[in-house]
């Protein structure tokens, strides 16, 4: 391919072409195939940035196009394979396109060229830049000039100057934070830079817009990073941060963070619709395996005091009886002892010094797992272990740790395995982590998921790593008085605008224990009813984070709805869940939407401690609609019609503080 050839790139919901330019492609238009809205590119600039001398034409540039098989996690797609060399560069792009999703996803590969040491002049992303503060007053047209050193994933350059943004940034790192979603609204004006793993763009115009979406971890703990992850300068729009520095580069290719560009129409509801029909591709849910109300006893902090093969037996009984469907041993069933043992401390350093550090304790089960297993399998319930990968020397030991999984997959049939105690500080352990889930993955025929706990150090976040599992959220204990049922269920709240909930562990406790460390606060754990706790969890994959044996007897009264809940579990996840109402606090009306198809889904709403019965929800349902909704699960009157109110409004009506109710909705014709 030489000269002008154009790259076209698309599916029934968009199409986006490129300049060739010998394989070092330079966006020239994106259009929105639904809506026909046009994005032209008025400035030919390369997509991908990593060399100061970036922008030259690539040489030896070559395309590959496939098809990808449905696998095991995903449906099928369309893969363009885009390969060229500049500035001593080898460079790998390619793009992913799902025939459901308006969006193309990009993943970027780099290594030396042949016979390279260095590549010329790279982009030093952690600095260089001036500082915005440091500027000088415009006066000139040439004081406009901005000097810039980012490495960039991809862009787009258009005209006008009313372009409208959002940043959203996200934290993880959950002991330490109770807050994760950070919004910012933009006006683009001059080059300035924001943080986030979102950046939504809107035409002021005509309201049409694009999205960007930085597949990395969040951006406080990104690689190489520098002073933000999008900038803006008027109609000029840019994802920054490769996740790569000089010292990554070999012979071997290397992986960058992903990006993924999306096309939506206008509204709210357009823009967060295009995002998950694109997010819902990367893991498809399957039978028997990505459901699942689950019990870890890890949160009553006996820790590794209990368990053994008698604990575990008589904790099945009584999981069964509440209707779990998932029993997850956590720390504490293996051999080896780590930090957080409370019999003997251990190490999570050298642990393959120890070649039975991933076998059962032989004191704790003195017949192996098999007994836990078998009654657990006649029971129903799947079981699950806890593992932490050998995280020293940047996981150089994955392959050990993979063999240690699979080994416990086939002999045993563990599927489930809580993933901790990670750290990802450079680009070698990400690729490590990837070869260990990768080769699980593989081996078990897509079986094994990860639950990826998000609750401290250098992690994937919400963003990443999505393909092997879901997200372990976050530790929230009675013993230190910091669970508060409001605040789980604002967590999800907020995530479930811009992350799939039912990709979301949430937790919730046993509110009957350490009732003195709350004494006097309203909204003390104790003041809910088990069931209401439960239900603040069905958006996500509800997590009982207890030891059923510290539970009295009336717990169990909430067999009758996880029942229920599990029977409609699936229906629900699979449509797109949005937040709804008031942000939680306590003292609101709130909830989720699951917009199943254009005419029908689920209402899952929640009266906190409001004074009244009845209350006023804004949704995402069209104004004017004739809606018939129909209890399946909570409070609430059996079967209600109503016309939609502005911005959605519904009259919901619930009889007590702190109450639920569980809608199917279908729209009259």
């Amino acid at each position: 391919m030489q000269g002008d050839t154009v790259l076209v790139l698309g599916n029934a919901h968009l199409e986006r072409r490129f300049r060739w330019n010998g394989g070092n492609l330079m966006t020239l238009s994106l259009e929105d195939r639904t809506t026909g809205a046009m994005f032209r590119s008025v400035r030919t600039l390369p997509d991908f940035v990593f060399t100061r001398n970036a922008a030259a034409a690539g040489s030896d540039g070559r395309l590959t196009v496939d098809t990808l098989p449905a696998t095991a996690c995903a449906p099928a797609s369309l893969r363009a394979r885009v390969e060229y060399t500049v500035d001593g560069l080898d460079i790998r792009r390619e793009f992913r396109i799902y025939a459901d999703a308006p969006a193309v996803a990009c993943q970027t590969w780099l290594r030396l060229a042949e016979g390279k040491e260095a590549p010329a002049a790279v982009l030093d992303a952690r600095g260089g830049e001036e500082n915005a503060a440091d500027r000088k007053n415009i006066e000139a047209q040439a004081d406009m000039a901005v000097k810039s050193s980012e490495t960039v994933l991809d862009r787009m350059s258009l005209p006008g100057v009313h372009w409208h943004a959002r940043a959203v940034e996200f934290s993880d790192v959950t002991d330490w934070n109770d807050n994760l979603v950070w919004e910012r609204d933009i006006i683009a004006y001059r080059k300035n830079s924001y943080r986030g793993n979102l950046l939504f763009v809107r035409n002021g115009v005509d309201g049409n817009g694009f999205f960007f979406l930085k597949e990395a971890p969040c951006s406080a703990v990104q690689l190489a990073y520098g002073r933000g992850d999008f900038t803006a300068d008027f109609g000029t729009f840019a994802v920054t941060g490769v996740g790569v520095e000089p010292r990554d580069l070999s012979r071997e290719w290397v992986r960058a963070y992903g990006v993924v560009t999306g096309v939506f129409g206008e509204g709210e509801l357009a823009a967060l619709t295009a995002l998950r029909r694109y997010q819902k591709q990367i893991r498809a849910p399957r039978d028997g395996r990505d459901e699942m109300v689950m019990m870890n006893t890890w949160g009553d902090r006996s820790q590794d005091t209990k368990v053994n093969e008698h604990f575990c037996l008589e904790e099945l009984e009584r999981a069964a009886r509440l209707g779990i469907t998932h029993f997850q041993i956590d720390d504490g069933w293996q051999e080896g002892k780590s930090p957080n043992s409370a019999l003997a401390k251990g190490s999570f350093r050298d642990i393959w010094a120890n070649p039975d550090y991933w076998k059962p304790a032989a004191d704790k089960y003195p017949s192996g797992l098999d007994p836990v297993v078998e009654r657990a399998r006649e029971l129903g319930i799947e079981v699950g272990l806890w593992f932490n990968p050998s995280v020293q020397d940047d996981f150089a030991a994955w392959e050990k740790d993979a063999d240690a999984l699979l080994g416990l997959y086939r002999r045993y049939g563990i599927k489930v395995f809580k993933i901790d105690g990670l750290s990802i500080p450079t680009k070698r352990a990400e690729t490590n982590l990837r070869r260990l889930f990768d080769r699980v993955g593989e081996e078990s025929g897509g079986d094994v998921l990860f639950n990826l706990d998000a609750t401290a150090s250098r992690r994937g976040g919400y963003h990443m790593f999505n393909e092997y599992g879901n997200i372990f959220l976050e530790n929230r204990y009675t013993d230190w008085g910091n669970y508060f049922p409001y605040r789980t269920l604002r967590n999800l709240w907020q995530l479930s605008r811009y992350v799939p909930a039912e990709r979301i562990q949430v937790e919730f406790l046993n509110k009957w224990r350490n009732a003195d460390k709350y004494a006097g606060d309203p909204f003390a754990p104790a003041g809910y009813g088990f069931d209401y706790l439960f239900a603040t969890t069905m958006a996500g994959q509800p997590l009982a984070w207890l030891e059923s044996s510290n539970l009295p007897e009336e717990a169990f009264a909430i067999a009758p709805l996880v029942r229920e809940y599990r029977a409609v579990a699936a229906d629900f996840h699979a449509g797109i869940i949005l937040p709804v109402g008031e942000e939680p606090s306590g003292r609101s009306w709130t909830g989720f939407q699951s917009l199943v198809s254009d005419a029908e889904g689920y209402l899952l709403l929640y009266r906190e401690a409001a004074p009244s019965d009845e209350g006023v929800v804004e949704t995402f349902l069209p104004e004017g609609a004739k809606i018939i909704l129909t209890r399946v699960l909570g409070s609430g009157d059996r079967r209600v019609r109503q016309t939609v109110g502005r911005k959605g409004a519904l009259c919901v009506s619930l009889p007590a503080e702190n109450s639920f109710v569980l809608y199917k909705y279908s729209l009259e014709k």
